[in-house]
């Protein structure tokens, strides 16, 4: 069985450290786990938030240091796929996020497949979407 590689968005690394299932099964199965900053800024974000901010912080650093776990930075390249997702969500009168465009557009520049449960991401054209492992096997 081969695995695509991915990108998690935030609410699959909650899914992830919550426990649930699926979520544990997609990861342990992929062979790259990418972290875009943008999600890593939403998750420092909502822990900011909360009240147990510092086991968070800790939690996180101990799954991005994991094997196969790789923080992607957005660069001048990430920009134009923006704008490619940003221009073709518009005329097609679907807007999404803002945060959710730049992720977007991280995981067609480096190729990932994303991970999330979102279903908005499925209006962008060659964006693999999924949540279970079904979705990312090849």
């Amino acid at each position: 069985m081969a695995v695509r590689n991915i990108l998690l968005d935030t609410n699959a690394y909650t899914a992830f450290k919550r426990g649930q299932s699926e979520a544990i099964h997609i990861i342990n199965h992929a062979p790259i786990i990418g972290m875009s900053a943008i999600v890593l800024g939403e998750l420092w974000g909502g822990f900011a938030a909360g009240t147990r901010e510092e086991q968070n912080k800790t939690a996180l650093s101990t799954f991005l240091n994991a094997n196969g776990v790789t923080v992607i930075q957005i660069d001048e390249a990430t920009a134009e796929r923006y704008a490619n997702v940003y221009q073709k969500l518009k005329s097609q009168g679907k807007p999404i996020p803002t945060n959710d465009m730049w992720i977007a557009a991280t995981a067609l520049q480096h190729d990932l497949a994303l991970f999330t449960y979102d279903k908005h991401f499925q209006t962008i054209p060659e964006l693999l979407v999924g949540n279970n492992l079904e979705a990312f096997i090849y």
